[in-house]
């Protein structure tokens, strides 16, 4: 007997380093009430449990191991479902799919046909879940790992079939409607004649929800077929049995009714079906950037090969007009790379050796050699489409709202049908076809589509909405806590600021700067402080070439010192300078002064018994960070900064950009302290940062933003992540989330509103003034679901204001020229030279580019 409840599973464990570890889960999973035995493989990472499934499941299993202090790895897949509905639709799929054993969750979203499914593979197999979709009465139409056309033909046949299906109903509802007022002394004979023409075409037509309102039904659910069965079936069998004179007379006779009711609810869908195969454009968008071949150069041969047999370290050839297979980094050669669709740069980008590219991007001149780094899923195209994919099928905490109602929805409206038919026929006395034709228009015109569908098209549309503008929401709480936020807290190095120090000022006290920076870059030119790259790139910049130094020598955390022509040199803080017995005037010392003030590092630089001067290196300010912090300020948004650095440096930094609480030298583990702190005292935090530090306090954080700039574990700690590095699309992800959480509040107040409105009114409480037929009903519903999809849809249209910044900049980029020889940006208003070739004019800088061109115009055609 034990031996039949007996049921093995394998659980893929993460976390496990050591054999402590694997001894740990197993002492973890033996404690567990139900479980017989567990062996866990330190090797496969694997536990394979023997356990009674009365007594504990798969979730109790994967909870003991959690509670061990590892996790368990489930695989995840997006399953392509057709024939869904409505909201109870979307019930009835997700109760099949966690009726198997092995499925851990299910989100099944009405509007993208979608069931987002975590599963363990060794319990459950995508023909399992294939099969019970096909049970539950719907249709399984692949996954996404299938090629997205097959499914899209699919999909375009059967809206083809519906359309030819919805223009015959109508016709022959006209003409049954017509047939009642054709002068007749015999009214049997139209009436058998209407069942005649009816019956086959009713059938035909009315299949679909006859055939999932029987399924329901068998599986014990209630969705809307069964209502728009009930309320067509009543209308067809008040009609027969008034032909056939059983019970009922002639005055019964609904037939151009029932093909009228029928004709509408599946235009209605195939209006709704349209309109939901909109929602998904910005992922398909996506999907249609991803290359089908590269150019690899393997064993000295090019060859063309699928893009998914590509490997980490091949070597893939481009050339001018073709598209970037995965991601990489250039080795050899040139070009400009068009990155719009991915990073929403409108100009193309100058790509060199030592450059990343990204997959799915356009060369748009010139041709290089690039080693390939990621592939396959790793790919930050392939990750922006993952991320807005699982992002489209989260739902926002205000779905359960509408999951509730829908959950008692169609009991409720059933319970009013009957009633409103017991209260006009059996109170009221009226005719039996009008108490009837009541009942009916209560069941058609009752709709929780669009409850289930205001939330998922909003969601859908608006994230891809982001996506289009590098903008990735990872999940749908954002777009609540996107109304709440009241302090965004930046870290200061590389979000604030450029995260590359540079020469800001060079004060020169002898008159002579480019001695200044000579000394300066000779001694840094053999040192590997982190200020010496900003040195010798504003020495390169100058063209001063560092000069032999002899004796050299390093005083920790001070200086430098060195003979250079004779003379020693030395460079370092002000106390290093000053204790060789040197001394700064008073103008000199007020130089200095100023500049820390300014929040810069400062360095003297003296030769012999004289201070040659001073230079300045800080981190500058990214441009566009003051008008981030002033946007958010006019959204009521307090901005706040974090830094390691010192306070003087850490204030100025803030003043450059307008932010006013400041929290400096704060360590990199004490980020994530001082967004706990500040939550206690009642914020509501967004964080924002680019860095592996910042990873806790991003997820710390109400909610989480990372730069694109970033690292990969900062990216997958945060809520909303920016594929630009660009400061200004933080209050623009901002006014996205709370755009879209009011799209889906108005979409849930016509939704609710149209119900209420409307089953009261089918239900005759306006009679005699308002008489609500059932192909009213018919048509309200169906333009009631298409209503929220329209508003949802508006969304693609939107901008947020944010962006208009950027608007403007790209706007000014594009009304310039781009010099063909050296790439830089030319105004043809006020270009010093322009030539006309082949009626293509170019324009050029002042670098002599002319003179290149006109000796060898072909080379740039």
């Amino acid at each position: 007997m034990e031996e039949e409840k007996k049921k093995e599973v394998d659980l893929q464990i993460s976390g496990m380093h050591c054999a402590t570890c694997a001894i740990s889960v197993e002492k973890g999973l033996a404690a567990t009430p139900g479980v017989m035995e567990s062996k866990v493989n330190l090797a496969t990472g694997k536990a394979r449990i023997s356990y009674d499934p009365s007594q504990v499941s798969l979730h109790d299993l994967t909870h003991a191991v959690e509670k061990s202090g590892f996790s368990v790895s489930h695989e995840k897949i997006i399953v392509k479902v057709g024939g869904m509905t409505c909201a109870s639709c979307v019930q009835t799929v997700t109760h099949a799919l966690l009726t198997l054993e092995g499925i851990i969750s299910a989100d099944v979203n009405l509007n993208t046909e979608r069931a987002y499914v975590t599963y363990n593979p060794s319990l459950v197999g995508i023909g399992d879940i294939r099969n019970v979709i096909i049970s539950a009465g719907y249709q399984f139409l692949g996954t996404d790992r299938d090629k997205e056309d097959e499914s899209d033909k699919i999909r375009e046949r059967e809206l083809s079939s519906q359309l030819r299906k919805i223009i015959l109903g109508f016709a022959l509802s006209l003409l049954m409607m017509g047939m009642m007022y054709i002068p007749s002394h015999d009214m049997h004979l139209i009436s058998y004649l209407q069942f005649i023409i009816t019956t086959p075409v009713l059938i035909w037509l009315g299949s679909p929800i006859f055939r999932a309102a029987f399924t329901s039904l068998r599986n014990k659910t209630l969705n809307m077929d069964v209502m728009y069965a009930m309320g067509i079936g009543v209308a067809y069998g008040a009609s027969v049995l008034g032909t056939f004179s059983i019970i009922l007379d002639m005055s019964t006779l609904f037939y151009e009714t029932a093909l009228m009711l029928t004709a509408f609810l599946m235009l209605g869908r195939y209006l709704e079906a349209r309109a939901k195969g909109r929602t998904s454009s910005a992922i398909k968008s996506l999907i249609g950037l991803q290359a089908e071949s590269a150019s690899v150069i393997r064993d000295g041969e090019e060859r063309e090969i699928p893009v998914q047999d590509v490997l980490p370290g091949d070597i893939i050839q481009m050339r001018t007009g073709a598209r970037i297979p995965v991601d990489g980094v250039i080795f050899s050669g040139s070009s400009y790379v068009d990155e719009s669709m991915v990073t929403g740069e409108p100009l193309a980008v100058f790509r060199e050796s030592g450059h990343e590219v990204i997959g799915g991007t356009l060369v748009t001149t010139g041709a290089f050699q690039y080693k390939a780094t990621r592939v396959g899923s790793d790919t930050m195209l392939a990750r922006i489409i993952r991320l807005v994919e699982e992002a489209q099928g989260s739902r926002p905490p205000v779905q359960r709202l509408a999951d509730y109602v829908v959950a008692w929805f169609i009991p409720a409206v059933l319970l009013i049908a009957v009633l409103a038919f017991s209260y006009w026929y059996g109170i009221r006395g009226m005719d039996l076809r009008f108490s009837l034709q009541t009942m009916i228009a209560v069941l058609v015109v009752a709709c929780p589509c669009a409850l289930g569908l205001a939330t998922p098209t909003a969601v859908t549309v608006g994230i891809g909405r982001g996506a289009e503008f590098g903008i990735l929401i990872r999940n749908g709480s954002v777009l609540e806590i996107a109304n709440k936020i009241t302090l965004a807290l930046f870290d200061k190095t590389g979000t604030i600021t450029q995260g590359k120090p540079v020469v800001t000022d060079v004060d020169s006290f002898t008159g002579n700067p480019g001695l200044l920076i000579s000394m300066a870059a000779s001694l840094e030119h053999l040192s590997d402080h982190p200020i010496s790259s900003a040195i010798l790139s504003k020495s390169k910049e100058e063209g001063i070439i560092p000069a032999e130094v002899q004796d050299f020598q390093t005083v920790s955390g001070s200086g430098l010192s060195g003979i250079i022509a004779g003379g020693i040199v030395r460079l370092g803080v002000r106390d290093y300078i000053l204790s060789s017995g040197l001394s700064l005037t008073p103008p000199q010392d007020a130089i200095h002064t100023q500049r820390e003030r300014e929040g810069k590092t400062t360095v003297l630089v003296s030769r012999d018994s004289s201070i040659l001067g001073l230079i300045s290196i800080a981190d500058q300010v990214k441009p566009e960070a003051g008008s981030c912090v002033r946007i958010l300020n006019e959204m009521g948004i307090r901005s706040g900064m974090v830094t390691g650095d010192n306070k003087v440096t850490a204030d100025a930094v803030a003043s450059m950009v307008g932010i006013h609480e400041v929290f400096a030298r704060v360590l990199p583990e004490g980020k994530e302290q001082e967004v706990s702190r500040v939550q206690k005292s009642g914020d509501v935090v967004a964080f924002i940062g680019d860095g592996i530090n910042d990873a806790p306090a991003l997820a710390r954080a109400d909610t989480g933003i990372a730069i694109g700039s970033g690292t990969d574990i900062a990216i997958e700690s945060a809520d909303i992540v920016l594929v630009r590095d660009s400061l200004i699309h933080i209050p623009a992800a901002i006014q996205l989330a709370r755009k879209v959480m009011g799209r889906i509040r108005l979409n849930l107040f016509w939704a609710f509103a149209y119900n209420i409105i409307l089953i009261p009114l089918a239900a005759g409480i306006l009679y005699p003034v308002i008489l609500f037929k059932p192909e009213y009903g018919a048509l309200a519903m169906a333009f009631s679901s298409v209503t929220v999809i329209s508003l949802s849809l508006l969304l693609k249209r939107y901008i947020p204001p944010a962006l208009s910044y950027i608007e403007r900049e790209n706007h000014s980029k594009k009304e310039l020229e781009k010099d063909p020889i050296c790439g830089m940006m030319v105004d043809p208003k006020t270009a010093q030279y322009w030539s006309d070739f082949n009626e293509k004019r170019y324009y050029f800088c002042n670098k002599g580019c002319k003179e290149t061109f006109d000796s060898n115009p072909e080379k740039y055609k």
